[in-house]
């Protein structure tokens, strides 16, 4: 531990003396030196990366790099309220049974076999983390592969791994299925409509090129599932096993969740109707649709806040985005982006490449919140550029380049840790990492070409 923070040190530090000499003031080195520390305390010390933040972001302050109100600005609390909103419906969701019968339905598919099976559970995978984030995603997937994969005494790794994939794809189809989603839209003044318009059909595209890469990749899987089921029958026993029929609390629960989602579809629209600013439905209606789910469940009401939200993540969140807002305030933003146009030769298409690429690789290695929260004041220092090709570069890079390694997203740490804990399975590095590489790779290539080439995207 103590070489990991020496290295972490000297990696600051170093970051900070070469930028201040080439040519960067000091409030900007020095911000550049903090931000840098944080990232790396994210990725040398996970279990410390709130106390990085905290320090982090006080040094930024007792050196009048930054003041108050800027920290407070760039906090984006926002964001934060949307993403607490969420967790409580989320919460309410899981308590009420609905995971559990998305389960029972997708096992009510006649003529089960391996190949459909895999097809079920990628789009089921992509479709439940665009309305309930890829965490909460996964968490009942895992459960509901490892469920069917023991009553057909089947190996679960590949399905894991192919539910991980399709999981991380899926987040990038709408702002509700990935943290970063929602940051960008704030920041970058898209709307849920964009999002169904440009994210969701080119995150469609992706996942059938996926289903259509891990069916060959888990070709010898597939043909032993399919002996397995012929050998053990139709899955009705299974069926009857997990059958939850929606009662009174569950339908209720659907009705709330579908009410808000329809607000949010249509949030740009209204606010428009009603001389809103810019996403103010868009933040508020999981605020007022979790305000009258605590007063519906109000015994319950302090156990979803406690509980249910993730403060410890939200916390480092807001203090991340600070810190990357200091980045743009003191103007070292400017700078990297000067420095990137001069790169591209003032290119916008060579720009899409080199943003899609590094949150791609980026991802890969750091969380995807870490790495756009750095990249959102250097795609704003952009001047003269239409950016919306740039914020959907950063968007895919940052959600498709989760699925190339163990650690590329939050999803793929759960699964595995839950594959750990139920089977006793550890997940090799290179395991995953053929398929994930393959997977990462093409979807992003996708992805590039339409950002080039497709008009709505330019």
């Amino acid at each position: 531990m103590l070489k990991r923070f020496i290295i972490l040190i000297s990696i600051s530090l170093g970051l900070g003396i070469l930028t201040r000499n080439t040519g960067l003031n000091f409030q900007q080195a020095l911000s550049v030196s903090i931000f840098s520390a944080s990232i790396l305390g994210t990725l040398f010390f996970w279990d410390f990366r709130l106390g990085f933040a905290f320090i982090g972001t006080s040094v930024l302050l007792l050196c009048h790099t930054i003041d108050l109100e800027n920290v407070i600005k760039f906090a984006s609390l926002d964001v934060i309220l949307f993403l607490v909103g969420m967790m409580i419906l989320v919460a309410l969701l899981k308590e009420t049974g609905f995971f559990a019968w998305i389960v029972q339905l997708i096992l009510r598919i006649r003529k089960l076999s391996a190949r459909k099976f895999i097809i079920i559970i990628s789009v089921v995978s992509a479709l439940l983390s665009t309305m309930t984030s890829e965490v909460v995603s996964i968490i009942f997937m895992v459960a509901a592969v490892l469920e069917i994969c023991d009553y057909f005494e089947t190996d679960p790794v590949p399905f894991i791994i192919i539910s991980v994939l399709a999981t991380n794809i899926g987040s990038a189809a709408t702002v509700l299925g990935n943290p970063i989603g929602i940051l960008i839209a704030s920041k970058a003044g898209l709307t849920f409509e964009d999002f169904i318009i440009k994210a969701f059909p080119l995150s469609m595209a992706a996942l059938v090129a996926t289903i259509v890469l891990v069916t060959f990749w888990y070709r010898k899987t597939i043909k032993g599932m399919d002996e397995h089921i012929k050998k053990l029958g139709s899955n009705e026993m299974l069926i009857k096993l997990i059958s939850v029929p929606p009662d009174k609390q569950l339908k209720v629960s659907l009705v709330i969740f579908g009410i808000t989602l329809f607000f949010i579809s249509l949030h740009h629209r209204l606010e428009l109707l009603w001389h809103l600013e810019p996403n103010t439905v868009l933040l508020t209606m999981p605020l007022l649709s979790s305000g009258c789910v605590m007063i519906w469940k109000w015994k319950r009401a302090r156990d979803y806040v406690e509980k249910d939200v993730e403060w410890w993540t939200l916390l480092f969140f807001m203090l991340l985005f600070a810190q990357a807002g200091t980045l743009k305030y003191t103007g070292a933003t400017d700078v990297l982006a000067r420095g990137l146009s001069g790169l591209a030769g003032n290119s916008q298409a060579v720009l899409i490449g080199i943003i899609l690429w590094i949150s791609t690789i980026g991802s890969s290695i750091l969380d995807n919140v870490v790495l756009v929260a750095a990249f959102i004041p250097v795609i704003q220092s952009f001047q003269g550029l239409n950016l919306q090709p740039l914020w959907w570069a950063l968007l895919f890079g940052g959600c498709f380049g989760g699925n190339i390694t163990l650690v590329g997203s939050t999803a793929n740490i759960v699964a595995l840790g839950i594959l750990e804990k139920e089977k006793n399975i550890k997940m090799t590095f290179f395991r995953w990492f053929g398929i994930g590489l393959t997977t990462g790779v093409v979807t992003t290539v996708i992805v590039w070409i339409a950002l080039l080439f497709v008009p709505i995207y330019r």
